[in-house]
């Protein structure tokens, strides 16, 4: 299970220090959520800080593109060296062509799938696509509610990638010390976790409980 804090949630007037903090805790990634205030209705940060996180942290950078044009960022998230992109498909207009291109650059691509959107529009293009990123919220805001529909979603993305041992799940959303278990247990592969990490009194406590070491 790797565990992926998002920094959305995190003091990014100090954010040096919260990577330092994220990287001895045992974060295994770092999830950035884009939002350009048009795909979703909230903005957070693009280029300029993202380049910034580069800089201090060695953690992987996973990157989350909420916005309508995500083949604008390719090249700079390339040159940043970012390990994951994940976006929204109906964001694209010639989708295999840019998963294609997201692969050329040496990233894993992902599919960002909302809760009320079927996880069987990923299968014309799952021998392509590296991981799939289910949001178990509407994407948007940080700390909302879990919806609970994701995990039957997760076992039915089992079922369509079960001859790809190398595909991931990722699980975005509301996500917690009692939720995890189950979505451990169903297949999830990644956790993105941002105000049940950056909340709390200790980091370290916070994703061992989402790895369930006691």
């Amino acid at each position: 299970m790797k565990i992926a804090p998002s920094i959305l949630a995190a003091d990014l007037a100090d954010i040096a220090s919260e990577l330092e903090k994220l990287a001895h805790a045992g974060a295994d990634l770092i999830h950035l959520d884009v939002m350009d205030g048009h795909y979703v209705p909230n903005l957070t940060f693009g280029i300029p800080v993202i380049k910034r996180i580069a800089e201090l942290t060695k953690l992987p950078l996973d990157v989350h593109l909420m916005v309508l044009n995500p083949e604008a960022y390719l090249d700079t998230l390339a040159a940043l060296e970012v390990s994951y992109i994940s976006y929204h498909p109906e964001t694209v207009h010639h989708n295999h062509r840019f998963i294609q291109r997201i692969k050329e650059k040496g990233i894993k691509v992902g599919w960002a799938i909302n809760p009320a959107v079927a996880v069987n529009i990923i299968e014309p293009v799952i021998a392509d696509l590296d991981f799939v990123l289910l949001m178990s919220v509407n994407p948007g805001f940080s700390g909302q509610t879990f919806i609970p529909s994701v995990f039957e979603k997760i076992k039915k993305v089992k079922a369509i990638t079960k001859n790809r041992v190398d595909f991931e799940i990722e699980v975005d959303g509301g996500v917690n010390g009692e939720n995890a278990p189950q979505l451990s247990s169903l297949g999830a592969d990644i956790l993105v976790a941002g105000s049940y990490i950056l909340n709390s009194e200790s980091y370290s406590s916070a994703i061992r409980s989402l790895r369930h070491v006691k």
